[in-house]
């Protein structure tokens, strides 16, 4: 009997944790409460569509939408908190931060891409661990397998450097 070596175990481990961060990946909300305070990470273009969804079932949220990049400009009944200055989900986090802790928020609702929503979470629960961080995806859809597959692995990648202590990745 040979014995396996140490890449192809190692290539098996990878494979392995990929399907487990995919199979605990959330695939719907956990729940919005009428009041609560939405997050939406730009960087994809479902995840705002997304947002304004959840808004008109829930027409009493405060949105914030995070990442930006520029000004823009959003068209609802009520106000928007549009905040352009980060750049990377790490720098998201920050934000996140800095708004929850002026707004003296406990509790917050995250919406971003299933394949992006378990870094995503993590950073910020790192950045507001007393905060209880409501998970919200906006599913994948419409994309090619080959697209789909090559998204979650660099979401895997960049979540194994992050649990590495690299934030910024």
């Amino acid at each position: 009997m040979r014995c396996v070596t140490p890449s192809f175990l190692a290539f098996g481990l990878f494979i392995l944790g990929g399907m487990i961060f995919k199979s605990v990946s959330p695939v719907r909300c956990d729940g919005i409460l009428p009041d609560d305070s939405i997050f939406v990470l730009t960087g994809d273009e479902r995840r705002i569509p997304f947002a304004m969804r959840q808004m008109e079932k829930y027409p009493d949220s405060d949105l914030y939408i995070i990442g930006a990049g520029t000004p823009t400009s959003i068209k609802t009944n009520k106000q928007v908190v549009i905040e352009s200055k980060s750049k990377s989900t790490y720098q998201n986090a920050l934000a996140i931060k800095d708004i929850a802790n002026r707004a003296g928020l406990d509790r917050l609702v995250v919406i971003t891409t299933e394949d992006h929503m378990l870094r995503a979470r993590y950073l910020i629960r790192h950045e507001l661990p007393d905060t209880q961080i409501i998970a919200c995806p906006a599913v994948l859809k419409g994309m090619p397998p080959a697209k789909r597959l090559e998204r979650w692995t660099v979401e895997y990648l960049k979540y194994l450097v992050t649990m590495l202590g690299i934030k910024e990745s």
